[in-house]
Order: structure tokens, then sequence, then C-alpha cells
């Protein structure tokens, strides 16, 4: 969300926010800045560096995002390098090199087919090269390991294949009138486990979509946002791609602003098929990713503050059920 080469606004430099960030970084205040909002931090935009605050919804969530840092340096993998992190008087605070280009959400409309394909053939190699990474089978975010604890949270979550089981404990505990539904649930995701007993992990980004992909002149410089990062198997990655792709509307870069067009991105799927067989390549694929689908609606249907949000996810997951979802509409 921060890396993004817009027009500055000079008067920016001067937030006292951003200075004591500076400061207690060790960083100059010289040069300009241009202020971003976003879901869950705000963030400035320099000419050599991104500066984000984070609003503290997610615990640690930017050390989380340094250890990643760190798991990616010396890799191929494009990414914004990490130069400080902390904890200070107005929040926890990360930064970072600024990365050449805009976020893919903003170069998309006006870029032509052949500069989209070249774009997302760029994300395949980029992908393939974060699933090389070595990574610790038990990363995962300290903010998730509280949710999956049954402590407060988020709603949205990558999909833990672990702990899929416990999610549906979780709403039972929370939506015991449900209890057909949630017990349908349940064989449902009895019945589909023994599909990854084999799956080695991987690094995965946790929350790939257009304002976390960084792009220039047709390619990308740099994948953004690595709060949500843990070792799953790799298509948890395709999952979250293909959602994106099917609902786009429903991921903007913040709440004010809108979701890319999905009918833009029909050409996506194919497009990433081509550049990277192999995340495509695992025996029951379709089914996989019914799963990874399944824990996000529950996710959503349990701790969802809004009630039509809890309803669209509850209506979701009787589709998933009959083994239909976004994936219908998509074609690779």
């Amino acid at each position: 969300m921060g890396n993004q080469s817009t027009p500055f606004v000079d008067e920016s430099a001067t937030d006292p926010a951003l200075l004591r960030t500076l400061a207690s970084a060790g960083l100059p205040a010289a040069g300009r800045f241009l202020r971003k909002a976003g879901w869950t931090s705000r963030a400035w935009v320099g000419d050599e560096y991104v500066v984000r605050l984070s609003n503290g919804q997610f615990r640690d969530a930017f050390r989380h995002e340094a250890t990643v840092a760190n798991l990616l340096a010396g890799s191929e993998v494009p990414h914004a390098r990490h130069l400080a992190h902390g904890d200070g008087p107005d929040g926890p605070w990360y930064i970072s090199e600024r990365l050449p280009g805009r976020t893919l959400h903003e170069v998309w409309p006006a870029a032509d087919s052949h500069t989209r394909q070249a774009i997302i053939e760029s994300l395949g190699f980029a992908l393939r090269e974060l699933h090389r990474v070595p990574v610790p089978a038990d990363l995962m975010p300290p903010w998730l390991n509280d949710a999956l604890a049954g402590k407060p949270r988020n709603a949205y979550h990558p999909p833990v294949v672990s702990a899929a089981l416990r999610q549906v404990e979780d709403a039972r505990r929370l939506h015991g009138e449900d209890s057909r539904l949630l017990a349908d649930v349940a064989e449902w995701i009895q019945e589909r486990l023994a599909l990854f007993a084999a799956d080695g992990s991987v690094l995965v980004h946790g929350d790939l979509h257009g304002s976390n992909i960084i792009v220039a002149q047709g390619r990308v410089t740099g994948l953004i946002d690595f709060a949500e990062a843990l070792a799953q198997p790799a298509d948890v990655d395709l999952d979250t791609i293909l959602r994106w792709c099917a609902r786009a509307r429903e991921y903007p870069p913040t709440p004010d602003e809108r979701g890319l067009d999905e009918t833009t991105l029909r050409e996506v799927p194919r497009w990433l098929h081509g550049a990277y067989p192999e995340l495509f390549e695992r025996e029951h694929l379709r089914e996989r990713l019914l799963f990874y689908d399944m824990q996000l609606e529950l996710a959503l249907y349990t701790h969802h503050p809004q009630p039509d949000i809890r309803e669209a996810a509850q209506d979701r997951i009787a589709l998933l059920l009959s083994g239909h979802n976004h994936l219908d509409e998509l074609v690779w």
C-alpha cells in the first residue's frame, strides 16, 4: 500500500508523527513525502523510503513483517528492503525502501492487454521465487496465532489447513443455532483433510492482490505488505489471487475507494498459469481451493461485525457444500 509514485505533497514532510518516527529510526526528514491512507495503517511515501504507522489492530504485525523481510534478503523475490521498525508514541512503525512504480491496482485500468500480460507473467516469476524461499515450518503472524487460539480477532485471515476444524468449533460457540449447517461443514472438512496430508509448506504471501503488488514498465518491481505471510501450501496464494480476480470489487485499496472491475481480470488466471504452471498442477486443485475458500467464509461468518457480511458468508458456505463458488466464473 505504500510504494507508489504519485505526485507528492510537500507539507506531508512536516507531520509530527512522521518526524517522530524518522527520528526514532535515525533517518533524516529531508525530501518530499506523500501521505497515504490504508485499512489498518497510514503511510508516507518518500523519495527514498516508505514510513508506515499501524493502528495496532494486528499484534506484532510489523515485527513479523521484518522477520519475513529477513527471509527474503538475498532471494530473487522482488520486495522492499526493510530498513527499521519499532514501537513509538504514535504506535508500531515500519520503514522500508521505496520501490519504483505504482500498485497494480493503480496501473491496471490504463494498461493495454500486452502490458497486463507482461505484468502477470512477471508476477508468476515473483511468486515462484517466493515459494522457493526457505521458511520455518511454524512461521505464522502473532496476531493470527492469537486469532486461532480464540482471542479477539479480525474477520479475515489467510487459510491455515491445520486449523480448519478449530474454526468450525469457534463458529459453533458463537452461532450454535446453525448447528446443522456447521455439522455439515465439519463433515465436509474431514472428508478433504487427506488432500493436504503429503503437503510441504512454503513461504506464502497470504494477501496477494492488486494493492500489494508494485509494478513499473510492465513488470513487478515488488511484493509488499507481508503482515499475513506464513508457512502453508503454495496454492494458498493462488486461492487469494483467483478470489481477487472473481470478486475484485471487494478488494479496494482503502475503505473509501473502489476495487477493480472483475471483467478486466478475466485473462489473469490464464496468463499466470502460463508463467507458473506448477502452481496449478496440484492433484485435486479445485477441491483444495474450495477448502481454502471455506476457511475464509467461516472466518467471515463467525467474526465479521456486520450482519449482512455474515449472512452473505453463510450463503456462500452453503454454496461451497454443494461444490460451487467463485471458481465457477473463472477459466485458466
